[in-house]
């Protein structure tokens, strides 16, 4: 998936600045997709020349002029040709598996550590997709577009609890391994 894809995903939902696309990513993709203010601008640039948005500029006082961006109309044909392809898995590429990996030959302690550190990233990752999810469940008739956000939010929650019981079988296995 493309970064352009996502942000045209969110411009379904209504026009919005670099800022505010950046801001989108925080609150509800970025337990699936991360990217930085600056890539984002950066990205916004390249879907314009191709094209797939448009913007307004929003005078500002005291500050630099604002860029508004929408989706075209060739920029939702885009979406479409790119809903239509087959996703695939995303490859891993995750230093923490290699250093398991390589845990007969290194100390320990040293691999202890790194577990432990990982899991309270993750656990604290949790924890901000629980705040969230307790926001879901407040809504009595939520929208299909909170809902399918919702569902998102869960594939997130998932990813981490997952990562909490590896780091868990991984922590009883070196605690059973014979120094």
């Amino acid at each position: 998936m493309a970064l352009a894809h996502t942000i045209l995903v969110v411009l379904t939902e209504s026009a919005c600045s670099g800022y505010d696309i950046s801001k989108h990513f925080e609150e509800s993709v970025g337990c699936f997709w991360k990217a930085s203010q600056q890539q984002i601008y950066r990205e916004l640039g390249k879907m314009a020349r191709q094209g797939w948005v448009s913007h307004t500029t929003v005078p500002q006082t005291g500050k630099p002029d604002k860029k508004v961006y929408a989706m075209t109309e060739a920029g939702k044909v885009e979406l479409l040709r790119w809903f239509q392809e087959p996703s695939e898995p995303t490859p891993i590429r995750e230093d923490l598996l290699v250093k398991v990996l390589a845990g007969p030959h290194i100390d320990r302690d040293w691999l202890e550590k790194e577990l432990f550190h990982r899991r309270q990233l993750h656990e604290h990752q949790l924890a901000k997709y629980r705040e969230k999810e307790a926001m879901f469940k407040t809504l009595e008739n939520p929208e299909p577009q909170q809902q399918f956000r919702y569902l998102t939010l869960r594939r997130g929650i998932r990813y981490e609890e997952s990562w909490l019981d590896w780091c868990d079988e991984v922590h009883a296995f070196l605690a059973q391994w014979p120094d």
